[in-house]
């Protein structure tokens, strides 16, 4: 074979493996553009079970609790208001309003109430009742309208029981 031959083989041979190696890398670059972010999380969560949150998202409104109803006073001031529902007593570390959280001070957690509303917490089967003072966001249970502090729980006298039912009044 003639050393022009040679060359020829070698410059057809070189061009064939430029297309092959540019096709490679075409097909490569179209498969990833084609798979999607969804897909690949999809893919990677399938051997963990975890599959499920993927393909459901979560529903937020069931996270945070609707407003209470609130009803008119019967004497006509609009300012107060009165609902019902389960009461619930928690501790925590810090407030939603930036105060430090302290068990002995007579306290709340309300969803939607301003911040430094009185609130007259009264338990429905005995009677009791004690104001607090909402400093704090919650409670983020479904049915429950309001987390008061230790301190409170124990004066409604509900400490053993966890949760009770109670009536809701704004004194201030």
């Amino acid at each position: 074979m003639s050393r022009i031959a040679r060359a020829e083989t070698a410059r057809i041979s070189l061009a064939t493996s430029c297309r092959l190696l540019l096709a490679v890398v075409f097909a490569a670059s179209l498969a990833a553009c084609a798979q999607s972010p969804v897909g690949r999380q999809r893919a990677d969560l399938a051997g963990t079970g975890r599959q499920a949150a993927v393909e459901r998202p979560h529903r937020v409104a069931a996270l945070h609790p609707r407003p209470i109803s609130r009803a008119r006073a019967v004497d006509g001031d609009a300012k107060q208001t009165a609902s019902r529902g389960v009461a619930s007593f928690y501790s925590d570390t810090e407030t939603a309003s930036g105060e430090k959280f302290d068990k002995n001070e007579l306290t709340a957690a309300h969803p939607t109430l301003p911040f430094g509303t009185k609130l007259r917490v009264t338990e429905t089967s005995s009677g009791r009742f004690v104001t607090v003072r909402v400093n704090d966001r919650g409670p983020f249970v479904r049915g429950r309208v309001v987390d008061i502090s230790p301190s409170a729980a124990e004066a409604l006298g509900m400490v053993d029981k966890g949760i009770t039912n109670v009536r809701l009044e704004v004194v201030r």
